[in-house]
């Protein structure tokens, strides 16, 4: 029998003459390709050398050219180390040879293409054997071919490295032997050291013993690798565990063991027979490491069953059974702030473990987020009944009159034709009812044996009747007390499991409702939070857009599904026929976000209404908030000295004023994603705007961006929730909006609704974490006919004829009701900017929903409305313009400002109003 060294050995010499042979095939294949390579660089190297020569053209052009070339080319040939280098004609005559014999003959290869005035080399046998030859064109100045020179060598002159590197690659190989002969040696000399001087057989039957002992005996072994993975089980240990045939190589922790069995395996921590459990079976596993004095890394573990202990200790093991039914139940139940869905767990998970059948009622108040009643509500006639002990339609109420109104909220059973009424019933319970009596005591009922009567059927005796022809035979109900708050009762029912409730199941159901209820008032805590922080939400929000010529404007708000945020957005008129588009987003959520949202929403109207540009806007947002965080900073203090609550972490906001008589719109965004311009082609862009820190940082100022658009474009704000998911980054989003936006020539008269709904169908996520706002925008422009402007000299005889061509604008328009008023309003705002301003003067009327009256000049000094004394001769001007006009005002501009005022349409003849 060969020892593992031999066949070691024999191994290594076969790799190493493979590798040999493999060697010697590719050496030769590729000598002979490197040796045809050079031959032909060497004959297109000569070739090309002698063509190019000076003097090469004359000479082929001479009457001997013969005498010229022949010693030049026979000098390039010994030179150069090629056969022949043969100068010829472009015909083919030769002109020079190795041998002066074969000068004026003919040339034996092919020429054709150098005669065309193209380089060339092939490959031929010739008299010397295997050659390469190249042919090159002698070409004049104006780069006619005036003769060819041809060079060749044979392959054979260029070859020979194969020869030299033969010889050292054997020798490697020698070498390679010697090395694996002393390899092996040491191998076989490290190999009985390892096994003691045992050889091949004595070690095979040391292994068929040691295996036969190790699955005979009746205990489990399992070895476990340093990297977790089984290395050996033994057959009791499969038997144990019920492992597949394939568990060696596979991680602990793939295997099916209990959780604290794969977690003890896997930690190599020393134990001594600690009660672990495989199945129905309790095992005693003793563990130790098996890197103690040099040996592998890993651990093994022995295994006994002690299952039969279990007949000396059922009450451990009862004790143990509802321990982890009540662990797997803290993991099961309350894993959403969902009333419903919690409720409906409770149930699901006691159905098969506990009992066959479970409801749950809770009160109505309960569902909303309130709190629950005092346990006895509702006159007669309330429709509904439930389960054992509820009342049908129109049950005959019980001596007090008074009955425990319940809605059906979660069931559960092992079948789905029970006698049960069905999810959502609103249920009333009689004083007899256990249910009523659990919830207006708080006190366990146990029915141990339903068929007995107990005076639980009294409401409804057929109904009754139903539940146990079906198979019904017990019944637990337990009240859902939270906080010392009763909020409904948990019915567990039995049929198909034999045995009847008994006094010991009464803990355990309690300890599993008692847990749930804890989860059902978080949850029923979280939905007041959360409803409340919706109503104030929704309360800051608007309601309905204004009315508003500019702009078709529409709009969506979803919030988060768990939670509210900040985001909010405004659709502001200005004067001008001008509309504002406001959106923005508070940092966090919950009441705070919301409440901090309704605060810059009421600042950025109060803002609007100074008819400030949008850098300004956002400068005073910024200050704003910044106060608030100061002020409601964990530093700041209360009242009662003491710190008040959470301060911003930050705000962005985009604002924009788009004009429809100018068609410009100015933007400007502090930390808020760019917005969306739909153009009227289907094309969509994100506006560069410059890109303001987020409100509340300070220290950077705020830029705007003004552009120019075409009538029936799309302006698209939004927030980040739109575009931003846990698994998706801004550029995908922006993406995403992009192809939901875009429709070149598919949509032509696509409106902002259906854009909206484009957007939500393509980017809105199935659970939104964040708000979402979103406001569509397609641009009017004021028609040319309703606008009207005037130029003014400085000079108030002048002021007469304007107000004669607004009369004459005014009656072309159909408005001379107000002509009068108009014509008092701007003779007072123009002959105020004539006396106190300096340089043009302009005058805009604008027919939008109101009759609009502007007065430019370029000085930057407010007009301030004071009431004149009796003896005053002037100061009415201001207060006789406010009296006539409904509204008026002042805006800066870059060049000065403008006194504006706005003035109801008269109604039509027939008494509606003008459009």
């Amino acid at each position: 029998m060969r020892t593992v060294a031999g066949q070691v050995f024999v191994l290594q010499v076969g790799v190493v003459l493979l590798l040999v042979v493999a060697a010697v095939v590719a050496l030769v294949l590729q000598s002979r390709y490197d040796s045809e390579r050079e031959a032909r660089n060497r004959s297109m190297a000569v070739a090309e050398s002698f063509a190019n020569a000076p003097g090469m053209v004359s000479a082929m052009r001479g009457p001997q050219p013969t005498a010229a070339l022949q010693p030049l080319a026979e000098r390039a040939r010994e030179g150069s180390g090629v056969d022949f280098v043969v100068a010829m004609s472009p015909r083919g005559i030769r002109y020079t040879h190795p041998n002066p014999d074969r000068i004026g003959k003919h040339f034996m290869g092919t020429i054709r293409p150098a005669a065309e005035g193209r380089t060339f080399t092939e490959t031929f046998t010739g008299t010397l054997g295997l050659s390469v030859r190249a042919v090159v064109p002698v070409k004049d100045g104006q780069g006619k071919v005036v003769g060819l020179v041809a060079a060749g060598v044979t392959i054979k002159k260029v070859s020979g490295a194969a020869d030299r590197q033969l010889p050292l690659m054997f020798g490697a190989a020698a070498l390679a032997l010697a090395l694996a002969t002393a390899g092996t040696a040491l191998v076989s000399r490290r190999l009985r050291r390892q096994t003691h001087g045992l050889d091949p057989a004595e070690m095979t039957r040391m292994y068929e013993h040691h295996d036969a002992v190790l699955h005979s005996v009746r205990e489990g072994v399992l070895i476990v690798g340093g990297d977790g993975r089984l290395v050996l089980a033994n057959d009791e240990a499969r038997r144990l565990f019920d492992l597949p045939p394939d568990a060696e190589g596979r991680l602990v922790s793939e295997l099916g063991f209990d959780p604290h069995t794969a977690a003890l395996l896997a930690s190599g921590r020393p134990a001594t027979d600690e009660v672990h459990t495989a199945g129905e079976r309790l095992l005693s596993v003793s563990h130790r490491p098996t890197d103690r004095d040099g040996g592998p890394p890993g651990s093994v573990a022995t295994l006994r069953d002690t299952t039969e202990l279990r007949a000396l200790s059922g009450k451990v093991d009862l004790a143990r059974n509802r321990l982890k039914l009540l662990y797997d139940a803290g993991v099961s139940i309350g894993t959403t702030l969902d009333v419903v869905r919690t409720a409906q767990e409770l149930a699901e998970y006691a159905v098969a473990r506990f009992a066959d059948y479970v409801s749950v009622d809770l009160a109505d108040s309960v569902l909303r987020g309130g709190e629950p009643p005092d346990g006895v509500v509702g006159p007669d006639g309330v429709a509904g009944a439930g389960a054992p002990g509820a009342g049908p339609p129109g049950a005959v109420p019980t001596a007090d009159g008074r009955r425990t109104v319940l809605r059906r909220t979660a069931l559960s059973g092992i079948r789905d034709d029970g006698p049960l009424y069905p999810l959502g019933m609103l249920i009333e319970f009689g004083p007899s009812a256990p249910q009523a009596r659990g919830f207006r005591s708080g006190a366990v009922t146990v029915e141990p044996v339903l068929s007995d009567f107990g005076g639980w059927q009294e409401q409804d005796p057929e109904h009754a009747r139903r539940i146990v022809d079906y198979g019904i035979h017990s019944m637990i109900t337990v009240p859902l007390r939270a906080r010392g708050v009763v909020l409904g009762v948990a019915s567990f029912m039995r049929a198909e499991k034999p045995e009847p409730f008994e006094e010991d199941d009464i803990s355990l159901a309690e300890e599993l409702v008692t847990r749930a209820a804890v989860s059902i008032d978080n949850a029923r805590r979280y939905t007041r939070e959360h409803t409340m922080a919706v109503t104030l939400q929704r309360s800051l929000l608007p309601r309905v857009l204004p009315e508003q010529n500019a702009l078709d404007v529409a709009y969506r708000y979803l919030p988060a599904e768990s939670g509210v945020g900040g985001d909010w957005f405004d659709v502001i008129p200005l004067p001008g026929a001008r509309v504002a588009l406001v959106v923005g987003d508070v940092v966090g959520h919950g009441l705070h976000a919301a409440a901090t949202m309704g605060r810059l929403r009421t600042a950025v109207h109060n803002f609007s209404t100074l008819d400030l540009p949008p850098d300004e806007i956002l400068s005073h947002l910024d200050d704003l908030i910044a106060r608030i965080d100061q002020d409601e900073s964990p530093g700041g203090l209360d009242g009662d000295g003491g710190g008040v609550g959470e301060g911003i972490t930050g705000a962005t906001c985009l604002y924009a004023i788009y004009d429809p008589v100018t068609r410009r719109c100015t933007m400007a965004r502090a930390g808020h994603p760019p917005p969306a311009l739909v153009r009227p082609d289907g094309t969509v862009e994100f506006l560069e705007l410059p890109a303001g820190p987020p409100l509340g940082l300070g220290g950077l100022p705020f830029e705007t961006a003004e552009l120019e658009l075409p009538e029936g474009s799309q302006v698209v704000l939004y927030t980040d929730g739109l575009i931003e998911k846990r698994d998706r980054d801004i550029e995908t989003g922006l993406e995403l909006l992009r192809d939901a936006l875009s429709h070149p020539g598919s949509h032509p008269g696509r409106t902002p609704e259906d854009a909206c709904t484009a957007v939500l169908d393509a980017l809105l996520p199935d659970r939104p974490s964040d708000d979402i706002a979103l406001i569509v925008a397609r641009t009017r422009v004021l028609e040319p006919g309703l606008t009207a402007d005037w130029e003014v000299p400085s000079d108030p005889k002048q002021v007469a004829g304007v107000r004669a061509a607004v009369a004459r604008k005014l009656a072309e328009w159909d408005l001379g009701e107000v002509a009068f008023t108009t014509e008092l309003i701007l003779s007072e705002l123009i002959t105020n900017a004539i006396r106190y301003a300096t340089g043009p003067i302009r005058v805009r009327l604008l027919c939008d929903r109101s009759l609009i009256c502007e007065v430019f000049d370029t000085s930057s000094t407010s007009p301030h409305l004071r009431y004149a004394g009796t003896t005053d001769e002037g100061g009415r001007g201001l207060f006789l313009v406010s009296q006539f006009a409904d509204r008026w005002g002042t805006r800066y501009t870059s060049d000065g400002k403008v006194i504006w005022t706005e003035q109801a349409l008269p109604l039509t003849r027939n008494g509606k109003p003008r459009t």
